[in-house]
């Protein structure tokens, strides 16, 4: 409100606008509040101490309203054309309406005057709103070509707020959807992230689909859909429906919508890989969930979403028909796909290095109970284990729902979890020298033999490591 009062006192028009109005009308709390207002930007600049003028061509400056909050403040304007699909030509600094008139929806065109307590409203926004129906301002398709990345915008909001997207809007973007070949990969990454991470990502993503923009941002993920899988295993349905199903699951646990879930209608498909219910309560079941969560970093929940996503995108090259419908190697060539997808997408490597494993490995939990004791440990000290034990739950119950590797995994996890911290290695490089070793590739392979029997608790002292590294030395 400092702002609003000073520019007021200046005598300046100043409303709060766009999704910060939206938002209170749907009664959630804002995100957080954009300004607008008559005052130009050398004006705004002149009443602030410290401003940024991070798009002073349009209108726009963002002044800092002290402890570290930042508001953009934009001059109230009217777009000049937009030749490339993204940005207006120029803009003319004009009225409140001119400037809701140029504005993609119509409730996100909305102004409130805390003043008089009054919503100020040129589109019909706040009607749409009670009606719950998402509708641009003035002619769809003009207001997509002004900016192709609308196209996704009004996916995203349609899926966020559960409202109807108006028909003649509808019609605009199947027509237009092909501009999105136009648009950066690191706005449409940040568009699907938003969808992905904003617990509304099933419904997000089944509209990407019926909308006809899939195919155009992810060919890889279009592809999916009508390819069938074996009914013991996905009695779901096909590959797109499995994905939808787990990118819900997902969605409810970002919501913090975790419960038991029914496993009377499963049926054991193979006891010895763990492929049956488990022995687990509801209960434990709501608390290993929560508890791989509060493992989770903001970029291990983006990961996990991402790779939610693609895991499966490996299928539709890799399936045969067989004994059964069988999809072989589909986790490997799926990670390389994956990762090209994210690359193009220009993701950080951290969330590509991430997927890339989460997807190769995402069917290792059939061999979890068999994996030697010193492979599991070092997998179960790894930090984005928790992401591995939730891409697993996910898939399952997304499918077969046999969830006894998951459950031993979690407990397996707990246990490495609270063991004392490792210890020093045994013996280094330099120890191996001096017993005659030659510096090379044989030392960092004896080196990890030696841990691994540490690991399996085979030895426990220095001494046992001098002895085995002898051992070894002599069959070399």
């Amino acid at each position: 409100m400092t702002i609003l009062h000073r520019l007021r006192d200046a005598g300046h028009t100043a409303y709060l606008c766009g999704g910060c109005v939206r938002d209170a009308l749907l009664g959630k709390p804002p995100k957080d509040y954009d300004i607008a207002t008559s005052a130009a930007p050398d004006a705004v600049e002149a009443l602030f101490d410290k401003t940024l003028p991070i798009g002073k061509a349009f209108g726009v400056v963002l002044v800092d309203g002290g402890d570290d909050v930042h508001y953009e403040v934009a001059t109230f304007r009217a777009d000049l054309g937009y030749a490339d699909g993204r940005r207006p030509d120029g803009v003319v600094f004009s009225s409140a309406e001119e400037d809701a008139k140029r504005r993609d929806f119509t409730m996100n065109a909305l102004f409130y005057d805390p003043f008089a307590d009054t919503v100020i409203d040129y589109v019909g926004g706040r009607q749409d709103i009670q009606d719950r129906v998402l509708r641009t301002v003035g002619v769809p398709t003009e207001r997509f070509r002004e900016d192709h990345l609308r196209l996704l915008r009004a996916i995203r909001f349609a899926a966020r707020t559960g409202f109807r997207i108006e028909d003649a809007t509808g019609d605009a973007v199947r027509e237009l959807a092909g501009l999105m070949v136009s648009v950066s990969p690191e706005r449409i990454a940040a568009e699907l992230e938003g969808m992905l991470t904003g617990g509304r990502s099933r419904e997000s993503f089944a509209m990407l689909k019926d909308y006809g923009l899939l195919v155009h941002i992810l060919p890889e993920v279009d592809a999916m859909a009508g390819v069938e899988q074996p009914p013991d295993f996905h009695p779901e349905g096909d590959v797109w429906e499995h994905t939808l199903l787990l990118l819900g699951l997902n969605d409810e646990t970002v919501r913090g919508e975790i419960h038991p879930i029914d496993l009377s209608a499963t049926a054991d498909i193979d006891i010895a890989r763990g492929m049956h219910t488990g022995d687990f309560s509801g209960e434990q079941y709501v608390a290993g969930v929560r508890e791989c969560r509060e493992a989770f970093s903001d970029a291990m929940a983006t990961a996990l979403a991402w790779a939610g996503l693609l895991h499966d995108i490996g299928k539709p090259g890799t399936i045969t028909y067989e004994d059964r419908i069988r999809f072989n190697n589909h986790d490997l060539e799926g990670a390389e796909m994956a990762a090209a997808v994210l690359e193009r997408l220009r993701r950080p490597r951290r969330v590509i290095d991430w997927n890339y494993d989460l997807i190769r490995r995402h069917i290792h939990f059939s061999t979890l109970r068999k994996m030697r004791k010193s492979k599991l440990r070092r997998w179960l000290q790894d930090e984005s284990f928790p992401m591995h034990l939730e891409l697993h739950r996910l898939d399952c119950v997304a499918s077969h729902r046999m969830l006894a590797n998951w459950f031993f995994g979690v407990e397996a996890w707990r246990e490495e979890k609270a063991r004392l911290p490792e210890p020093e290695p045994l013996l280094r490089g330099g120890d191996l020298v001096k017993l005659g070793i030659q510096p090379g590739p044989e030392i960092g392979r004896i080196l990890r033999l030696i841990d691994d029997a540490r690991l399996e608790g085979d030895i426990h002292t220095r001494d046992d490591a001098l002895a085995l590294a002898e051992s070894l030395r002599k069959n070399i």
